[in-house]
């Protein structure tokens, strides 16, 4: 067994039964749907219903973790005797980073002969969980609690996010973009392309005119990407929130180009991040040798 224990949130976004497998600890998001309060599970039957009931016209609003929430989840981590590595989302996507930091210090307080990192992963969603999957691959390999931090943090910033929205009015809603690009975005159907850069942030670096177009832009990126290192077992993760069919096509370009890469997965986005962005977003996320949105 692993000397630490690497924990995340769901904001990960990867499937419960991975997390479960691995036995990775993680501490949920909170939303609503409609006013009804629920805890993101991380579970693929539980996010393709979000995201129907999206389509027919459920309100859903996130809450960030409080500084006791964390805590409490902390001290469970720190009680089993293991020093403890956190993944969370990038400090400057995430309201909860801070009580994040201050739940740790005052974890440490407590438990002055363990170790506890948290790291600012410069991550979101499946980029988060490629993060994780592969320091995880190298703590079950027997690397250690160090080397594996130092892993990270050389390569956070290597995780290429690639996103495209399909409708407006939930960034609108989350107050991303105003009502008139809103309005204006929906009648010229235009579909953001979306990247995260080193700092962490995500912007918008492209306005493609239809889905078909934001696709194409998000395929081309991927390629270009895959054209400057050697693909040869490169893993893609691809997650959707209830748009299977782009994402089968988006995995049939990719491997089309480039048969060599390895595993591409398809699973469906996490609640969080949806409930941001609405159904129709398309996401793929891959180590690269550096983050470049074009």
């Amino acid at each position: 067994m692993p000397e630490y224990i690497i924990a995340t949130s769901s904001t990960s976004d990867l499937p419960r039964t991975w997390l479960e497998e691995h036995h990775i600890p993680f501490i949920s998001y909170s939303y609503t749907v409609n006013d009804e309060p629920r805890e993101d599970d991380c579970r693929e039957e539980t996010r393709a219903a979000v995201y129907q009931g999206m389509r027919k016209g459920d309100i859903l609003r996130t809450s960030m973790i409080n500084t006791f929430a964390y805590l409490d989840f902390f001290k469970g981590l720190l009680e089993t005797g293991k020093d403890v590595i956190f993944l969370d989302m990038s400090r400057k996507m995430s309201a909860s980073y801070q009580n994040c930091a201050e739940a740790a210090e005052q974890a440490l307080h407590e438990y002055p002969g363990r170790k506890l990192y948290v790291m600012d992963t410069r991550c979101i969603s499946g980029g988060l969980g490629t993060l994780v999957v592969e320091m995880v691959r190298r703590m079950e390999s027997g690397m250690g609690w160090q080397d594996v931090i130092d892993w990270g943090e050389a390569h956070k910033r290597k995780i290429a996010h690639r996103f495209t929205v399909d409708d407006l009015k939930y960034l609108k809603m989350g107050g991303r973009v105003s009502n008139a690009a809103a309005l204006v975005g929906s009648l010229l159907s235009i579909k953001p392309v979306l990247y995260v850069p080193d700092g962490g942030t995500l912007d918008v670096v492209q306005k493609a005119r239809g889905r078909k177009a934001a696709l194409a832009a998000i395929r081309d990126g991927v390629l270009h990407d895959l054209s400057k290192v050697d693909a040869t077992g490169t893993e893609v993760h691809i997650l959707h929130a209830d748009c299977l069919a782009d994402a089968e096509y988006l995995k049939d370009e990719i491997k089309k180009a480039y048969p060599q890469t390895g595993e591409i997965t398809i699973t469906s986005l996490g609640v969080v991040i949806g409930a941001h962005c609405g159904p129709g977003l398309l996401t793929v996320f891959y180590l690269c040798d550096g983050r470049c949105p074009n």
